[in-house]
């Protein structure tokens, strides 16, 4: 007989849906008109807006006095910027952490160095000019230390060096005296100690993109996409001082790499996280595997919680944050920075099967079982419509299994 699935995606199909966007990319507009949807402009009624982040910006600008309606949805929170800003990301952080704290909360417990048991998952951050004492003052600790420049509102490794010697900061700072004169403060940067013992593989560097969606922040709903990838370096890893300033020994953006001599147009120096999975099996060992996968989930987790309580969760509203990871030596996973818009261009064939896949689920998972935005559906999708996600939490879900005391195991481990 026939699924009742199929007379879903059936209907689906049918629902008129207009959409509106404003990034040319041929993963998303196929999506949409795979559905049947229909263009139209912004100034018309549109029921579903992939936007870019100014678009966003300049909508929910308290100026613009545009109100949505209860049948649209747009694919950025107002204030996305608290988790993609890598100044905010760090105060969120650090708010979240010193919050734990005052409660008593066992998760904001210490070791005897001072370091945080559970919520030490971002490097050692200062953000410039306004903690540079307090930067020197752990320079000076560990005057060995590398640490890495990056200018708070850049993507795409633009504008990065990594420095060795306070002297080197003295004459950037001096050189770029608008940074560090409050007068003229063009641009803050954040500077981070260096993971200088990365994992590697084949003797280069590499680092992890993974998607996660968000559909709402308050109660926290967020999965994660199975098929994220690895981004390699092109050139082998060398900390060598002579190395120092050769970004592709040390960084791993595709922006940066495609530049580079060594770079394979065919694999775009990206690998899958399945195939990561089987090389870390194969030479770590399966139960240090697994260790490090609930790692990243649990990472992902708590930087959304750190930004939950400041967002705007507003119910026309859902984000896929690109979240950039790097794994050191000792399967320890770092959250080096977090992504607004991921891109969504495509360098080989099956980056564009990927990325397509991922809007396609995407779509599936924020628009209610008829396919067509609706803010008082309760943003609770079927496990028929998860695709290629996996539920990482859902507070609402687990109050409700708390209540009916049959808590699932998967989401108390978030507790």
């Amino acid at each position: 007989g026939i699924k009742t699935t199929d007379i879903l995606s059936d209907l689906k199909m049918c629902a008129r849906v207009a959409y509106c966007v404003d990034i040319d990319k041929s993963v998303i507009i196929g999506n949409f008109e795979k559905r049947g949807w229909i263009a139209v402009s912004q100034d018309d009624d549109w029921h579903f807006y992939w936007a870019s982040t100014q678009t966003c910006r300049n909508l929910f600008a308290v100026d613009s006095g545009y109100r949505m309606n209860d049948f649209q949805m747009i694919n950025h929170f107002s204030n996305h910027y608290e988790l993609t800003r890598k100044d905010l990301m760090v105060k969120n952080m650090k708010r979240y952490r010193r919050d734990l704290e005052r409660e008593g909360h066992p998760l904001a417990e210490k070791n005897e160095m001072g370091r945080y048991l559970y919520l030490d998952f971002i490097p050692t951050t200062f953000i410039l000019p306004a903690d540079y004492n307090m930067f020197v003052e752990e320079y000076r600790k560990n005057p060995q230390s590398t640490w890495i420049m990056k200018p708070c509102g850049k993507s795409q490794g633009a504008g990065i060096f990594l420095i060795n010697k306070l002297s080197k900061l003295k004459k950037w700072s001096r050189e770029s005296r608008t940074v560090f004169n409050p007068n003229l403060v063009k641009e803050s940067y954040v500077i981070s100690r260096y993971i200088d013992n990365p994992l590697l593989m084949g003797g280069r560097k590499f680092d992890l993109r993974l998607y996660v969606l968000v559909t709402s922040f308050r109660p926290l709903k967020a999965y994660l996409f199975r098929h994220g990838f690895c981004r390699f370096c092109t050139v082998k890893y060398d900390d060598s001082v002579n190395e120092i300033d050769n970004m592709y020994v040390h960084l791993t953006n595709v922006s940066i790499q495609k530049h580079g001599e060594e770079y394979n147009n065919i694999h775009g120096g990206k690998l899958t996280v399945q195939n990561l999975k089987l090389f870390l099996e194969t030479t770590r060992g399966k139960g240090p595997t697994e260790k490090l996968f609930n790692e990243i989930s649990w990472l992902i987790v708590h930087s959304l919680k750190a930004v939950a309580p400041v967002m705007v969760s507003d119910r026309h509203c859902f984000e896929c944050y690109g979240y950039d990871i790097i794994i050191d030596d000792n399967l320890k996973p770092w959250l080096i920075e977090v992504n607004a818009s991921p891109s969504l261009s495509s360098t080989t064939v099956s980056d564009r099967i990927m990325k397509y896949k991922l809007i396609n689920d995407i779509i599936n998972l924020v628009l209610p079982p008829d396919g067509v935005p609706d803010v008082k559906w309760n943003k609770i999708p079927s496990q028929d419509e998860l695709g290629g996600f996996e539920l990482l939490l859902d507070e609402e879900l687990a109050s409700q299994n708390d209540s009916s005391s049959s808590g699932s195991r998967k989401n108390n481990k978030w507790k």
